[in-house]
Parts: C-alpha cells; sequence; structure tokens
C-alpha cells in the first residue's frame, strides 16, 4: 500500500471545486467568463426592481368631490347667515357657538391633491374665530384642522400677551385683524380672504 500524503489525498465526491477554464490564443491567456456572467446577472435584477414605480396612493371619492368644486366651498351659502357653527380642531376640543361665516377662501385648483382652506367667523358674543383646514384627497391621509379664537377682552391670557407687546411697538390695541395677520399670514390665497373681510387688513399711507 502505498504512503498517503496531505497533498495526495483524494477530494470527497462533488467537493471538487472547477478551476476556471484558461486558454491560450495567439500567446494571450483568455480566462472563462462563465463566472463573471453570472454574477452580473443579479445586479441586473436588482437595477430592474429599483426601476419599478411604486403603487399610486388610493384616492377619496368624497374628497375629490370636493377638489373639483374649487374654488367653491360646501359652505359658501352660509357666508353672512347666523347659525349654530362647529369648528374643528385636532388634539383639542371643537369650537361650538352661535355665530356668523364672516368669509372663507379656497385655491382655484389643486394639481398636487393638496389645498387649504381659510374662513373667518365672529360669534354673538363679539369673539372671532379663524379656521385653517389642509385637505389632501388621498384616503390614508388626514385632513388638518387648526383653529384660534381671538377675544377683544383681555381676561385672557393670550390677548393679555398679544395685547402687552403690540403696545410696546404700535401704542395701540390688538385688533382682531391683528389676531388674523398673525394666524394666517400674508400668502396669496390669504390675502384673497383679507380682500373679502374689508380694507383694515390694507397698509394705509399718505
Amino acid at each position: 500500500m502505498s504512503p498517503e500524503y496531505p497533498g495526495n489525498r483524494p477530494e470527497p465526491p462533488g467537493s471538487e471545486t472547477p478551476a476556471p477554464a484558461t486558454v491560450l490564443v495567439r500567446g494571450e491567456t483568455v480566462r472563462d467568463q462563465s463566472s463573471a456572467g453570472q454574477q452580473t446577472a443579479p445586479t441586473r435584477d436588482t437595477l430592474a426592481r429599483s426601476k419599478e414605480k411604486p403603487a399610486d396612493k388610493k384616492v377619496s371619492e368624497a374628497k375629490i368631490k370636493l377638489q373639483a368644486r374649487l374654488p367653491a366651498l360646501d359652505d359658501d351659502a352660509d357666508v353672512a347667515v347666523q347659525k349654530e357653527q362647529r369648528v374643528v380642531r385636532d388634539g383639542k376640543a371643537d369650537l361650538a357657538f352661535t355665530g356668523t361665516l364672516l368669509a372663507s377662501a379656497a385655491p382655484t385648483s389643486a394639481s398636487q391633491g393638496h389645498w387649504e382652506e381659510y374662513r373667518v367667523y365672529e360669534t354673538n358674543g363679539g369673539k372671532h374665530v379663524f379656521s385653517r383646514v389642509t385637505r389632501s384627497v388621498y384616503a390614508e391621509e388626514q385632513d388638518r384642522c387648526e383653529a384660534e379664537v381671538f377675544e377683544p377682552s383681555p381676561s385672557s391670557v393670550p390677548s393679555q400677551l398679544m395685547r402687552s407687546a403690540r403696545e410696546l411697538t404700535r401704542s395701540r390695541p390688538v385688533t382682531w385683524s391683528d389676531a388674523a395677520v398673525s394666524f394666517f399670514g400674508y400668502n396669496p390665497l390669504v390675502k384673497a380672504l383679507y380682500r373679502k373681510l374689508g380694507d383694515q387688513f390694507d397698509e394705509h399711507i399718505s
């Protein structure tokens, strides 16, 4: 029996690792490219999957109808009508009061599926309510509802803080129009809302 050496020990069946084939062509060495081709295939599949478009978002039929009516709103007929009002607020109690919707504004279109609606109310007690609703036509996206109340009486803490800050700079009482500007700002749609409310939002100069 011939002695076995580590270098001569036979490999178990099926464990051989095939060596890449080498071919001499005009003195140049050319290796077998089959293994390289097998490595590039998964990369192509990955690139193809990365280019796939995500599934379209589901839309709400009710919100699509609201979008189609823009710039008209569902409560346009309630402007200047005294009635029981309810203003929804996220994260806070809704506001319920008897009063009048003074004005509202919405964009003429919402091509991206999102838009804002602005409303200003006056209560029978002389307070003003400012509402901003951010809507989305997509079913999985909830509308965002924000609202604030302006009380002309300095009894409320927010009014006192606003009054003291304004009096230091302007030396005049804070009005509901000042509070509206603080809440809404001055974007083009808000300016359209202000024009419906009167000229008190213009800066008068001489």
